[in-house]
Formats: C-alpha cells, sequence, structure tokens
C-alpha cells in the first residue's frame, strides 16, 4: 500500500518513524507546518516533537496556513515548544499563553506570509513539515485535503519532512492546482480569471533530494466544530438574501451573483447554508475553506463550482462528502492560499466576502479578534484579505453576547481589524444595514436603527445623539467611548 502512494522508489528508504523525524528539529528553528483550519495538518510530527521537548527542551518558530487539528497547537504549547507562532489558531491553550505574553503570536493576514518568507523578511524555514496523499515518481508531493502554505513550505524550506497519510484518499490527487506568483518586481498576472481556472500543477514540485524523512500515517483529519444553525442564523441568512435580491431587481447583480467567500465558524457557514432557500442558481464559490456549506449548497443544486485551499468539514458531513468523493471531485479546486486570498485574483473576480464580526461599532469599523481591545481570540485570517477587495464586503455577527449581557454593537470598538472604509454592509439577526456611499452620521443611524439589539438602542442612540451635539465628522465622546467595555469587565455585563 505505501508503495502505490511513495511511488519514486528511491524515497522508500525516506521512511522512518516520527520520533526520528522530530529529532531532526532543533531548538530556534523556523517550521513550516502544514494544515488549515483543521484539514491536511501534519498528526504525527508534531506530537513525536513534544515528547521530544520532555526531556530535550527546545523552541521553535511554528508557522502553519492556518489552525491546526488534534490538539497539536495545545500539546505543543504544554510542552514548551513555542516561542513564536503564526498567522492564525483557535486554540484554547495556546490562546491563553499568547495572552499571557508567554508565546509570541504574529496575526498576520493570511495572502502575506509566504510573500515575507519568499523576500527573506521572514525565516528562512529549516524544515517545513508536510502531510501527502502521494509523492510522484518526479518527487512532487501530492497534498490532501489542504494547500494552505505547504507548497511554499516545501518549496522554500531547506529540508522537508513528508508524511503519507493513508487514510486520506488518493481522490484526492488532481483536485489541487499548485501556482506560485513569480517575483517581484517584474511578477506576471496571476492568471485565475474565473473560479475553475486551472494554471497550475496537481502537485508541489520540489526537488525529492531535499526530503530529509518520510512518516507514513493513517490518522484522518480533525472533524470541523460548527454548530447547525439557529433562529438568529437564520434571521441573518434571510437578511442577507432579501438584500441579494435587491440588489438583483436594482440590475447590479444577477440570479447566479459574484463568486461568494464564506470565513470560517458557524455563523458564516449557516448564512452561506441558508442562500439554497433563495432563488439563486449556478453560484460559484471563490473562498478559502470549503465547509458543509458548500456541499449543501451542491447538495440544493445552487453550486455549480467551488475553489478554496481546504476542505473541512463536520463528522456527518464528511462521511457523505467522501464516500461519494466522485460526486463533487469536478467541480471543486483546492489552491496555495496565497491565491485562494490574492488581493489580485479577489478584486478581478469581484468576490462577494462574508465574514464575522466579534463587534462592531456605529460608525463600521470591526473587530474580529480581540475581546476588550486586548486579548486575542483567533486571528484575523483571511477576512482583511477579501474584505479590502471584495466587491460587497458583508459581516455578520449576532446582536448579543454572554445572554444579552453584552452588546455586539458598541459606541467604538477596542480594536479595528477592519475599517469603516473596508465594510460594505453589517447583517445581524435584527436586520441590515447597507452602508455604501453613506457618510459617517448617516452610517451611525443606519446601525443602530437596523442591526443593534432593542435591549442596546436607546443607549447607543443616546450616545450618537450627544457626541454629535459635540459636532465632527465622525462623532465621539472619547472619555465615555469604550465605558461599555469597561463596565463589562468590571460588573459583567454592558447594561447600564
Amino acid at each position: 500500500m505505501v508503495e502505490n502512494r511513495i511511488r519514486r522508489k528511491s524515497l522508500l528508504d525516506k521512511i522512518t518513524t516520527p520520533q526520528a523525524a522530530a529529532d531532526l528539529i532543533k531548538d530556534g528553528m523556523t517550521i513550516g507546518m502544514s494544515g488549515f483550519t483543521r484539514a491536511g495538518d501534519a498528526k504525527a510530527v508534531p506530537i513525536a516533537m513534544a515528547e521530544k521537548a520532555k526531556t530535550d527542551p527546545f523552541q521553535i518558530t511554528l508557522i502553519t496556513g492556518a489552525s491546526l487539528g488534534h490538539d497539536v497547537d495545545r500539546i505543543l504549547t504544554e510542552a514548551g515548544v513555542l516561542a513564536r507562532r503564526l498567522p492564525f489558531q483557535v486554540d484554547r491553550t495556546l490562546r491563553a499563553a499568547i495572552n499571557r505574553g508567554e508565546v509570541m503570536f504574529i496575526d498576520q493576514h493570511l495572502s502575506e506570509t509566504v510573500e515575507h518568507l519568499r523576500s527573506n523578511q521572514l525565516g528562512p524555514i529549516d524544515y517545513a513539515v508536510v502531510e501527502a496523499a502521494a509523492i510522484t515518481e518526479d518527487g512532487g508531493i501530492v497534498p490532501s485535503t489542504s494547500i494552505g502554505n505547504s507548497a511554499s513550505f516545501a518549496i522554500l524550506a531547506k529540508k522537508i519532512i513528508v508524511e503519507i497519510n493513508l487514510s486520506q484518499p488518493l481522490a484526492l490527487e488532481g483536485l489541487h492546482d499548485v501556482y506560485i506568483p513569480t517575483k517581484r518586481p517584474s511578477r506576471v498576472p496571476i492568471p485565475v480569471v474565473a473560479c475553475d481556472s486551472r494554471v497550475g500543477f496537481p502537485y508541489v514540485p520540489i526537488d525529492p533530494d531535499k526530503i530529509a524523512a518520510i512518516v507514513v500515517t493513517d490518522a484522518k483529519d480533525s472533524f470541523s466544530t460548527v454548530e447547525a444553525p439557529d433562529a438568529d442564523t437564520q434571521a441573518i441568512a434571510d437578511h442577507l438574501i432579501h438584500f441579494l435580491e435587491g440588489e438583483v431587481a436594482r440590475g447590479r447583480l444577477d440570479l447566479t451573483l459574484q463568486p461568494l467567500q464564506a470565513g470560517i465558524g458557524t455563523i458564516a457557514n449557516s448564512v452561506l447554508t441558508g442562500l439554497a432557500a433563495g432563488p439563486f442558481h449556478h453560484l460559484r464559490m471563490y473562498s478559502e475553506v470549503l465547509q458543509d456549506s458548500t456541499f449543501d449548497l451542491f447538495d440544493a443544486g445552487k453550486l455549480a463550482f467551488a475553489s478554496g485551499s481546504s476542505i473541512t468539514l463536520s463528522a456527518t458531513c464528511g462521511e457523505r462528502v467522501f464516500n461519494q468523493f466522485d460526486k463533487y471531485k469536478d467541480k471543486l479546486i483546492l489552491r496555495p492560499q496565497e491565491i485562494s486570498n490574492h488581493p489580485e485574483v479577489i478584486r478581478r473576480l469581484g468576490v462577494i466576502g462574508i465574514n464575522t464580526a466579534l463587534e462592531v461599532d456605529i460608525y463600521g469599523n470591526i473587530n474580529s479578534t480581540h475581546v476588550n481591545g486586548t486579548h486575542m481570540m483567533n486571528g484575523i485570517g483571511g477576512s482583511g484579505d477579501f474584505a479590502r477587495n471584495a466587491y460587497l464586503s458583508i459581516f455578520v455577527t449576532k446582536s448579543l453576547a454572554k445572554g444579552g449581557q453584552i452588546s455586539s454593537v458598541v459606541p467604538m470598538v477596542p480594536h479595528v481589524d477592519h475599517t469603516e472604509h473596508d465594510v460594505d454592509v453589517i447583517v445581524t439577526e435584527n436586520g441590515l444595514a447597507d452602508l455604501r456611499e453613506l457618510a459617517p452620521r448617516e452610517r451611525a443611524q443606519l446601525i443602530i436603527g437596523h442591526c443593534a439589539h432593542p435591549d442596546y438602542r436607546e443607549a447607543l442612540l443616546d450616545y450618537f445623539q450627544r457626541a454629535t451635539a459635540r459636532g465632527g465628522h465622525t462623532p465621539h465622546i472619547l472619555e465615555e467611548a469604550f465605558s461599555w467595555h469597561a463596565r463589562q469587565q468590571v460588573t459583567g455585563s454592558m447594561q447600564p
């Protein structure tokens, strides 16, 4: 079975144990590791690294595509292996270490990481640790359920450790499209002109002599933790469908819309699933993570093609999809994340971006990452890549958190990830605010009236009116702007 996965026979001698592969990694190294939202992540070598650290302490800079599965970030954090981590994470234990200042976390746009590597602003990478479904006769690495940054890690690293995962179906071969941008300053345009454009290789082209070790595994990807849609997410989807129908009626879109992108997580996934109830058809997707909603739309006959960088599914959806993968394969493509998230391509295709906010302020600034402006949650991910460059930049959030003790619409966000200039539409379960071509004072009235929860609407309106009396293009009362957050830290509630 291994021979039909490792087709370059000279590489069979590279097969070794996870422990032997982990021994290659030394203190102070920079490691590029595959994995994008729990999919296609290295599964054996990082665990062996943590075990090694118990008797031989060492620390590394760990770069991934996005989040890892199988509690790898937790295990590496508890073992003291992580000195620096980028560009994204979702692990509770790592998050706590970041917020204590024990792990230096670099929160980065997902399209930027390999650009920094390629231009020597970051790195160099000592070892790339990448999961693969196979290695070709020429030594090319066939990725598994994600590409993320794996292709550039393998190309740019001094040495490569490959995890051949026997649980990843060989049907994945041919799904990938590995295109690496040419060097600046004379870079040629990226030739992706449609969601289904194929412009690269179905494998990662590398010098096979760089492969230092091969580890054989059979562990499945971690499943997605998205929750089922609820009344609030259904209401958000209904508001968005009504808005898009209005755009069609005005002649700005047709019923095929523009290519869709949805950020990770329950709300964005549920909203995208909700589009199946609309009149839209022959939809296309140009996104990062292909979630349950992608395949729900395929099965509903609404989606024609989907381009992403990883496939991350719940247990139920994963079983359905991979047991009949041939049904979907010719409608899918996986790209490196610097292509799936590239501003040039997003702008060219006119993507409709749907991303999730932690909180929004009355002028349309978005906080996606920091609780109370200080404590990191997960990271900005790819939302900034899409928000700045989308045809329509849409942010969704429930209007309340913590059982109503926190309003997701506040006077001023204490941390800004997406400025008002990059936000076109905000949607909560209460309504939708179309902010295009509006001045700040007009935006505030729309957001307060349409998006804020009734329990907080009067207080927001009072703040805005008193701020307006002081004047200014974007009126604020500076001594009160963060008073809601300060009150919540002391009393547990933003309610006065």
